[in-house]
């Protein structure tokens, strides 16, 4: 009962703030854009936080926790090419030693086995380049990747993790 008589007050209220040329004001609704801006960001902001942490936090962790990296590595011996030459007399020569990094230790046979293309590739690369192709670290980057590809295709279906240098010189 005491309900009706509320709401029955709260009606004539209305009615006389009607009759009397007072508004009341609407609610005020939060507009689609600015709710679309905030949600945006929200999962910007979540989004960001777990890619920092994942890649800050994510590889220490299994170490930290016990789970060894089964990383392995395997020596190739030294490689020494001449450079190609663009109208110098002058012939320039590229030692590099290099270290594939493996992702375990149970693919070190078929590398050994598959040495011989793999030194194929390199020398075949390695021959073709100028010394302007190794310049600064841009060019060291370059190398490095290409060597990774075709290490890659000569022991297909395997694959190494990284080509890491141990020495290059260019002279």
């Amino acid at each position: 009962m005491a309900a009706k008589a509320k709401s029955a007050k709260i009606e004539d209220d209305a009615a006389d703030d009607a009759e009397e040329g007072q508004v009341t004001p609407a609610k005020r609704r939060l507009s689609l854009k600015l709710i679309v801006i905030v949600a945006v960001a929200l999962v910007a902001v979540i989004g960001g936080g777990g890619t920092a942490a994942y890649f800050m936090f994510g590889r220490s962790d299994m170490a930290a926790a016990g789970v060894p990296i089964k990383a392995a590595f395997f020596e190739v011996p030294e490689v020494l090419v001449n450079l190609s030459t663009t109208g110098t007399d002058r012939t320039q020569y590229l030692k590099v030693k290099v270290v594939l990094e493996l992702p375990d230790a149970s693919l070190t046979p078929q590398i050994q086995a598959t040495m011989p293309r793999v030194m194929d590739a390199f020398q075949t690369y390695l021959r073709e380049l100028r010394a302007s192709d190794l310049e600064g670290s841009a060019g060291l980057y370059r190398l490095k990747e290409e060597l990774t590809r075709r290490v890659n295709a000569a022991i297909a279906p395997h694959r190494i993790t990284a080509v890491l240098f141990k020495e290059i010189v260019v002279q």
